[in-house]
């Protein structure tokens, strides 16, 4: 199988088209690869590392105020549409797939344009802008959510990728952590970069969490580690700036405390894990809000909205979830029931079927 694969950004986007090329990879060992990113974002970094095929095109997002830059996103835009026919055909794919992020757009536009397969995969429980532009230029659309369905679209409920290779990960263990095997474990991350807004609220719950009950990790982000340093903390609670292939401790954890990226509530999901989920207010449509509500409404996480934030209802939230056992069993019980623990695989299947029409 040959495919050219696009996503950009943001590991949100990047994770699951590493996840679609591992599947494929493993369903059909010859098959061979073209990625196409961007020439300033992250996966101009990631991808060559993994020896696949990459070609950066220069591009950038549309702003949704009227604004001179946009002109030069156009332009760019424009251009991309020639490199991406050019390097498509030369290429020759079976399929090509995106997995979200505006590098996408000329993408999948120039692939249907070249009469080429096209799969659009959507992490988020709303169309992300591009994908939404690139609705008319895809053969089949998966999304993560089964609430999702387009009209006069193909939609496949197949969840997100990212599930499978989280389901296979090996857990830490407690003791590298200097955590106590005895006690529940509480894991607050507001993702790599962290968030000020709440990185002050938790700095003030630092010597207020249960000792007796439960312990805490605090993943601040790199960039606010610092602002913890000769702060006075609890002897439960333990801070560290950064935390490599997280889901492994949130395998461990019985609580969650984060963001509600599309990544993190796979991971959630795939590992059945509770949480207390604080969208993000400052992303595109709201989109985290959305995503948190669809956990809340089947009573599988807890919702609290960023603006209504404070250390005394966190607290509080924590101690009453981690005090009731069956709270917590319920949700991970609800948590089970809207698991897809082989999204790549459904992926790789409807490849196969557009592939073999």
């Amino acid at each position: 199988m040959r495919v050219v694969i696009s996503a950009g950004g943001t590991s949100g986007h990047i994770n699951p088209a590493l996840s679609i090329i591992d599947k494929i990879k493993e369903k059909d060992s010859n098959s061979e690869f073209l990625y196409i990113g961007t020439t300033d974002r992250m996966e101009k970094d990631i991808i060559p590392k993994k020896n696949i095929p990459y070609i950066g095109i220069e591009i950038s997002g549309l702003r949704r105020k009227l604004t001179l830059k946009n002109i030069s996103s156009i332009t760019k835009f424009l251009k991309s549409i020639k490199i991406c026919k050019r390097e498509i055909k030369k290429f020759n794919p079976d399929i090509v797939i995106g997995t979200g992020g505006y590098v996408t757009a000329p993408v999948i536009y120039a692939a249907k344009k070249c009469g080429y397969k096209t799969l659009v995969h959507e992490q988020n429980s709303v169309l992300g802008l591009s994908n939404k532009i690139l609705l008319k230029y895809t053969d089949t659309l998966c999304t993560s959510f089964e609430n999702m369905k387009i009209n006069n679209v193909n939609c496949v409920y197949t969840g997100n990728p990212c599930s499978e290779s989280a389901k296979i990960k090996k857990p830490f263990n407690k003791k590298d952590f200097g955590l106590s095997e005895n006690k529940k474990l509480v894991l607050i991350v507001m993702g790599s970069l962290g968030s000020s807004s709440i990185s002050k609220i938790l700095e003030e719950c630092l010597d207020k969490f249960d000792s007796n009950i439960y312990e805490v990790v605090i993943v601040t982000g790199k960039s606010l580690y610092d602002d913890y340093v000769g702060l006075k903390k609890s002897k439960n609670v333990f801070i560290f700036p950064y935390i490599d292939d997280l889901v492994r401790l949130i395998k461990i954890s019985d609580l969650l405390v984060t963001r509600s990226g599309a990544t993190t509530l796979c991971e959630l999901i795939a590992t059945n894990t509770p949480a207390i989920l604080i969208p993000s207010p400052y992303v595109t449509e709201n989109h985290q809000y959305k995503n948190a509500l669809t956990l809340k409404e089947k009573n599988a996480a807890i919702l609290i909205e960023e603006k209504d934030l404070n250390s005394k209802l966190l607290i509080n939230e924590i101690n009453t979830i981690m005090n009731d056992s069956t709270k917590l069993k319920n949700m991970r019980k609800n948590l089970r029931n809207i698991e897809t623990s082989n999204s790549a695989t459904l992926i790789y299947n409807e490849i196969k079927k557009l592939i073999t029409k």
